[in-house]
C-alpha cells in the first residue's frame, strides 16, 4: 500500500499530464516538427531539454503546490485565487485550446481507423466520442486508473519504436545530430511548445489531491517534466533521422511506422495511439466537469449524473466541426496564437504572483501559530 500511495503522490500527476498532453503535443509528431524539428536536429533537440522540460517541471512544482495550499482543485477555483477577477480570461482560453486540441483528436481518430483498418472515418470519430463519454461519466477514479495503466503501455510501445528505429536507422539519427543544425530560434520554439501545453494543467489538478506536503507537490512537479517528455524525446530522436524530408510530412508518424515496414507494429502503434486520443479528450473534458461541479458543490448540491456525458459530447461535436479545417493549418495557427495568451494568464503569474501567494500564505500561518502559543 505503501507503494500506490508513493505512485499517487509523486508519479500519478507526471502520468496524467502525459496522457492528457499526448494527443495535442506529440501523438502524430507534426507537433514536434512544428516546434522543435524546424529549428534542426540540434536545435530542436536543446529546446526540447533546455527549455520546454525545465520550464515544464518548474511551472509544474510551483502549480501543484498553489493547489494544494489553496485546497484548488479545480481550474474556476485555481484561477480565482491566482487571477483574481481576472479568472475568465484563462476560461476564454482553454475552451479555445480545448476545442483546437478536441479538433485535432477527431481528424486523428477518423485518419487513424481509415488508414489502418480501411473503416470509415466517421467510425474513428464516434468511437473516440463513445469512449471518452463513457469515462467521463465514470469519473475521476476512473480516469486515473485507466491513464496511469495506459501510460506504461504508450512508455513499453515508444521504447520499442525507439530501439526498434536505431537498430534500423540509427546512423542517419546520429549523422543527422553530429550535423549541428541549430536554427536560430529554438529557445522560442521551446517556450512557446511549453507555454500552450501547460494549458493542460486544469485536467491534471484532480491528481494532486494526492499531495498532502509542499515536498510531495513539489517533487510530484519537478518529475512532471521529464515524464511527460521521455516519450517525445525518443520519438524526436526517430524523426531527426529523417530530416529535413519529415518537414513536410502531415503526420510524421505515418512516415516512421511505413519505414519500418512492419504491418503488425503500425497497428499497434495506431492502436496505442487511438487510445492517447481518447485519454487526452477525457482529462481536458473532465476538467470542465470539475469546474462545473464546484459550482454546484457551492450551493451544497450535486451535480446531476447527465450533465457530465452530455458535456462531452457537445464539445466533441463542436471538436469534430473543426476538424475539417486540417490537422497543418490547426497546429500552426491556432495552438500559435493561444501559445502567449497562456504564458501572459498563467506561467508568467504563477511563477510571480502565485510563488508570492504561496510564501505570504505560509508566513500568515507560521504568524498564527505565534499567536495562538
Amino acid at each position: 500500500m505503501k507503494a500506490v500511495a508513493a505512485f499517487r503522490k509523486y508519479l500519478l500527476p507526471g502520468f496524467v499530464f502525459q496522457s492528457v498532453v499526448i494527443a495535442g503535443g506529440y501523438g502524430t509528431g507534426r507537433e514536434l516538427v512544428e516546434f522543435f524539428l524546424s529549428y534542426g536536429p540540434v536545435g530542436g533537440l536543446l529546446a526540447m531539454l533546455l527549455v520546454s522540460t525545465v520550464i515544464w517541471s518548474a511551472v509544474c512544482a510551483v502549480t501543484y503546490e498553489f493547489a494544494r495550499v489553496f485546497n484548488s482543485y479545480d481550474y474556476r477555483s485555481f484561477f480565482t485565487h491566482l487571477l483574481g477577477r481576472g479568472w475568465p480570461l484563462f476560461e476564454i482560453c482553454y475552451f479555445g485550446l480545448l476545442l483546437i486540441i478536441l479538433a485535432v483528436i477527431a481528424a486523428a481518430a477518423g485518419s487513424i481507423l481509415e488508414e489502418t483498418f480501411g473503416l470509415s472515418y466517421l467510425v474513428g470519430v464516434l468511437g473516440m466520442m463513445t469512449a471518452v463519454g463513457y469515462l467521463v461519466f465514470r469519473g475521476s477514479s476512473t480516469i486515473e486508473r485507466v491513464l496511469a495503466v495506459w501510460s506504461f503501455v504508450l512508455y513499453t510501445v515508444y521504447v520499442v519504436l525507439f530501439v526498434w528505429s536505431a537498430s534500423r536507422f540509427g546512423g542517419e539519427t546520429v549523422a543527422a545530430l553530429k550535423q549541428g543544425v541549430a536554427d536560430s530560434g529554438w529557445a522560442i520554439g521551446g517556450v512557446r511548445y511549453a507555454a500552450y501545453n501547460l494549458a493542460i494543467i486544469p485536467a491534471v489538478l484532480f491528481a494532486v489531491r494526492h499531495a498532502e506536503t509542499r515536498k510531495e507537490a513539489v517533487s510530484a512537479g519537478l518529475l512532471t517534466g521529464p515524464i511527460a517528455m521521455v516519450p517525445a524525446l525518443l520519438f524526436y530522436l526517430v524523426m531527426a533521422g529523417q530530416y529535413p524530408e519529415i518537414l513536410e510530412r502531415p503526420v510524421p508518424a505515418n512516415h516512421v511506422l511505413e519505414l519500418l515496414g512492419s504491418r503488425v507494429f503500425q497497428i499497434t502503434f495506431q492502436i496505442v495511439l487511438f487510445g492517447t486520443l481518447i485519454e487526452t479528450g477525457t482529462g481536458l473534458i473532465h476538467a470542465v466537469n470539475e469546474r462545473i461541479s464546484s459550482v454546484y458543490s457551492e450551493k451544497n448540491c450535486v451535480m446531476p449524473s447527465f450533465i457530465r456525458p452530455a458535456t462531452a459530447g457537445s464539445l466533441l461535436v463542436v471538436g469534430a466541426l473543426l476538424a475539417q479545417v486540417g490537422l497543418i493549418s490547426l497546429i500552426a495557427k491556432g495552438y500559435g496564437t493561444l501559445t502567449w495568451l497562456f504564458l501572459f494568464i498563467f506561467v508568467i503569474p504563477v511563477l510571480t504572483w502565485g510563488i508570492w501567494k504561496i510564501r505570504s500564505l505560509g508566513r500568515h500561518h507560521v504568524s498564527t501559530q505565534r499567536h495562538s502559543h
